[in-house]
C-alpha cells in the first residue's frame, strides 16, 4: 500500500514538473509601448487574431524618457508617441491627456529652464460660448489647478487664441494683461490647434523662470499641435 502511495506522488511530482517545463517552453509575447491594439472580439470565428493584436496596449513607459536626453530628441519622443497613441483614437479628452503627460514628463527628464515647468496642458474651444464673444476653457492638463475659463484675447492663451499665432512670452509679468492663474509662472510658451480656420484648444505651457522657452520650443510644439488637430475628433 505504501509502495502504491509513494508511485503516485512520485507521478503526480513528475507531471507538475513537465507542465512547468512545458509552460517556459511558450515563447513570450512582444509588447508595444506606444500600440493602442487591445483584446478585441471577434465577429466571425473564422476570423484569425494574431496574439500581438491580442495582448499589446499602450504602457507607461510612452513617458520615460532617457537621462542626458536633448531637448529636440525629448521632443521627438514626444511626437512619436503622440502619433502611436492616437493611432486609432480619436477622441480629444483621451488625446490630449496623454499629450499633457508626454509633455510634462519630457520637461522633467531636461535640465533647467525645461525642468522648471510648472503647469503643461491644454484649454479648449468652450462650446457654450458664442461666436460674438468666443472663450477657452480648461481641459487635460499636468501641474497646479488652474483658470477655468480664459476668453479671447485675454492673456497670453487668449492673444494666442483670437490671432492664431503662437506666443512665446520671456517675462510673462512683460505682457499686457497676463493672467496669473499661478504666481509662480515666470515665461510661458502657448500654441493655438487650428482646425479648418477654427481654433479648437490650444497648447499652454509655463515655466517657473524666465526665458524658459526658446525656438525649439517653439517648432516642436506647433508640430505636435498639427498632429493633435488632425488626429483628434473636435
Amino acid at each position: 500500500m505504501q509502495n502504491k502511495k509513494k508511485r503516485t506522488l512520485t507521478h503526480d511530482f513528475e507531471f507538475t514538473t513537465l507542465t512547468i517545463q512545458a509552460f517556459h517552453c511558450i515563447p513570450p509575447i512582444p509588447f508595444s509601448i506606444s500600440c493602442l491594439l487591445t483584446l478585441r472580439s471577434r465577429t466571425e470565428p473564422s476570423e484569425q487574431v494574431s496574439p500581438r493584436e491580442r495582448f499589446t496596449m499602450v504602457h507607461a513607459d510612452s513617458s520615460t524618457f532617457k537621462a542626458d536626453i536633448s531637448k529636440a530628441e525629448a521632443y521627438a519622443q514626444v511626437l512619436d508617441e503622440a502619433r502611436g497613441l492616437i493611432d486609432g483614437q480619436r477622441n480629444w479628452v483621451c488625446n490630449l491627456s496623454n499629450a499633457a503627460s508626454l509633455l510634462w514628463h519630457a520637461y522633467k527628464s531636461l535640465p533647467s529652464p525645461s525642468s522648471e515647468v510648472n503647469w503643461a496642458g491644454f484649454y479648449t474651444l468652450d462650446p457654450t460660448s458664442t461666436p460674438s464673444k468666443p472663450s477657452l476653457i480648461l481641459g487635460p492638463f499636468q501641474g497646479k489647478v488652474a483658470c477655468q475659463t480664459i476668453a479671447f484675447s485675454r492673456g497670453v492663451c487668449g492673444t494666442a487664441a483670437s490671432t492664431q499665432t503662437t506666443q512665446l512670452v520671456a517675462d510673462v509679468e512683460k505682457f499686457p494683461g497676463h493672467i496669473a492663474c499661478d504666481a509662480a509662472s515666470q515665461s510661458e510658451i502657448v500654441v493655438p490647434i487650428v482646425v479648418d480656420g477654427v481654433v479648437k484648444a490650444i497648447i499652454d505651457v509655463d515655466c517657473g523662470v524666465k526665458e524658459g522657452f526658446d525656438e525649439v520650443d517653439r517648432k516642436w510644439l506647433e508640430e505636435l499641435a498639427g498632429v493633435l488637430a488632425e488626429g483628434c475628433d473636435w
